[in-house]
C-alpha cells in the first residue's frame, strides 16, 4: 500500500462519524466535577482534551475565559455533529433509563433533566463552533498538535481511564506524557473509575510512573457524583 493509500485510510478512520459518541457536559458540570471556580481560571490559558459536546469552551469564552477545545470529532461539520449528538443522547438516555441503579440521582432529579443539560451542552457547543472555529481544533490522540508548555491548565473528563476496556495503558501513558508536554503546570482527570464504575486497574501504576517523573499527584474527592464511584478527580501538577 502506498503512502497516499494508508494517508487516506487513516483520514477514513478519522472521519469514521458512526465510532464517535458526541455527548457533552455543561460549564457547571466542569466547576463541579473539577471543584474549580471562575476565578481560578481567570487569567489562565486552558485546554479542554477532549471535549466533545461539552460546552465548557462555549460559557467560559462568553465570559472572558481563554479556553481551547479540542477532539478527534472536530473533523467532522457543525451539522454532521449536531444530528449525530442528538441522536447520541436519545440512545443514552435509554440505557441509562434500564440501568438507573448505576447512577445517583442527586445532580439531575430525573431522566428529562438530565437530557435537558446535555441537549443544553451540545448546542452551545455547536453554535460556539459555528462562531469561533478556531478555538476547536481537531486531534487524533495520543498526539497533540500544540506547543511544550502551551496550556496552564488542561481539563480531560470521561476520556482517559473511563474506556479501560477499549484503551490500553500504553495509550493512556502516551496521552498523558503529550499532556504534559503540552502543560505548563497542572492537569485534571475525572473520573478514575471505568464504565462499570470500578477503580481505573492502573492507577496507582500511573501515579507512580507520574511521581517518578518529579510530578505532584493527588485523589481530590470532588463534588460531583453521576456515575455511582464517579467522584474523584486526579490533581497533577508539574514540577517546574
Amino acid at each position: 500500500m502506498s503512502k497516499v493509500e494508508l494517508s487516506k485510510v487513516e483520514l477514513s478512520k478519522k472521519l469514521d462519524l458512526e465510532r464517535i459518541i458526541f455527548i457533552g457536559r455543561t460549564f457547571e458540570e466542569y466547576l463541579d466535577m473539577f471543584s474549580l471556580s471562575v476565578e481560578k481560571l481567570e487569567g489562565k490559558k486552558i485546554l479542554d482534551c477532549p471535549a466533545g459536546a461539552c460546552s465548557f469552551t462555549a460559557s467560559g469564552n462568553k465570559i472572558g475565559l481563554d479556553i481551547t477545545a479540542c477532539d478527534i470529532a472536530y473533523y467532522h461539520s457543525v451539522e454532521d455533529l449536531e444530528m449525530k449528538g442528538l441522536q447520541d443522547i436519545e440512545h443514552a438516555m435509554e440505557h441509562i433509563e434500564k440501568v438507573k441503579d448505576n447512577y445517583v440521582w442527586d445532580y439531575f432529579n430525573d431522566i428529562d433533566d438530565l437530557r435537558g443539560h446535555r441537549l443544553h451542552a451540545l448546542k452551545d457547543c455547536s453554535n460556539n463552533r459555528k462562531e469561533i472555529s478556531e478555538r476547536y481544533i481537531p486531534v487524533t490522540l495520543p498526539t497533540l498538535p500544540f506547543k511544550d508548555n502551551e496550556f496552564d491548565i488542561i481539563f480531560s473528563a470521561h476520556f482517559l481511564f473511563m474506556y479501560a476496556d477499549r484503551l490500553d495503558y500504553q495509550f493512556h501513558m502516551k496521552t498523558l506524557n503529550e499532556l504534559l508536554r503540552v502543560s505548563s503546570d497542572e492537569i485534571c482527570i475525572f473520573p478514575l473509575v471505568d464504565l462499570e464504575g470500578k477503580r481505573y486497574e492502573h492507577l496507582d501504576e500511573l501515579i507512580l510512573y507520574l511521581t517518578d517523573k518529579g510530578c505532584t499527584v493527588e485523589e481530590v474527592k470532588v463534588g460531583y457524583e453521576f456515575q455511582v464511584n464517579a467522584d474523584s478527580m486526579l490533581k497533577i501538577k508539574k514540577c517546574n
